[in-house]
């Protein structure tokens, strides 16, 4: 019991400390943040992003930014505003400051960074492939300017590599939908407008990517959606459309078979050639 008791007073006291320093942080930043010494106010603003403090180095950096405008610790502030947003893990804030501060200073001392990270903070901050892609498309936009910019830079490899990685996502995007319309159409199941919409949606947009996106590693799953969307349309269609549809899903076939002798699909690739060979009576 006595040891339980010394045990809670160690706690309290621990407890009492704590808020005692927190109490104490708080009303010294109150206080800097009042302060009209500009001087003072920037060199604790760095002092509290070199602590890690980078939410409190925002606030205070936000309006050195105005408040010091036309010296260089105005362009330093703008900068280090970026990277405390990036930090803290608000990269569409981050994204925006990097930006301002290129088109601000675009000779500026930080030019070169601000324009990376420009495009690192939508990276961070881009969404899985089955979610809007607009951040991903900002990143790709913004990492291309930096390139273009500075394309002797130290950071291009590491640019390009990502630029590549968010293509891929777009690509993704695009097989997951045309997958969608694929299974869409089979889920309907009966002979019916949205079974046949949805099927040609996936050739669509499955064509489309493959237009946009000819070296992609998933050339193959787009064509083999292609090839099946067609059959599928052909074993669906009106009698009026149905012979002129299962030569196009014949011919779909052998192409798929050109391009991708050695593929596991092969089989099935065959297995739709004979029975459009059926129907059309070759």
């Amino acid at each position: 019991m006595q040891l339980k008791m010394s045990v809670m007073k160690k706690t309290v006291i621990i407890f009492c400390i704590s808020a005692l320093i927190l109490t104490s942080c708080a009303t010294e930043f109150n206080q800097v943040y009042k302060t009209d010494d500009l001087s003072y106010r920037y060199e604790y603003a760095k002092q509290c992003f070199a602590e890690g403090k980078y939410e409190r180095a925002a606030t205070l950096l936000l309006d050195l930014i105005t408040l010091k405008k036309g010296t260089d610790e105005s362009q330093e502030s703008l900068y280090m505003l970026g990277m405390a947003e990036y930090m803290s893990g608000d990269y569409e804030s981050a994204s925006a400051t990097f930006k301002k501060y290129f088109k601000t200073y675009p000779k500026g001392y930080y030019a070169e960074q601000a324009s990376y990270y420009t495009g690192q903070a939508l990276y961070e901050g881009a969404p899985e492939p089955r979610l809007d892609q607009t951040p991903t498309i900002g990143a790709i936009n913004a990492y291309q300017q930096f390139m273009d910019f500075f394309p002797n830079s130290s950071l291009r490899e590491k640019a390009q590599s990502r630029l590549f990685e968010l293509q891929d996502k777009l690509v993704q995007k695009e097989l997951l939908s045309a997958q969608l319309y694929y299974n869409l159409g089979g889920y309907f199941g009966n002979i019916n407008s949205n079974n046949e919409s949805n099927y040609i949606a996936s050739i669509i947009t499955a064509q489309n990517a493959l237009k946009q996106y000819p070296y992609s590693k998933w050339r193959e799953d787009f064509s083999l959606l292609i090839m099946k969307s067609k059959y599928e349309l052909a074993e669906n269609s009106s009698e009026d459309k149905r012979i002129e549809r299962y030569r196009d899903a014949e011919d779909e076939c052998y192409g798929f078979l050109n391009e991708f002798p050695e593929s596991k699909n092969a089989p099935t690739a065959q297995k739709f050639i004979n029975k459009c060979k059926k129907v059309i009576g070759d």
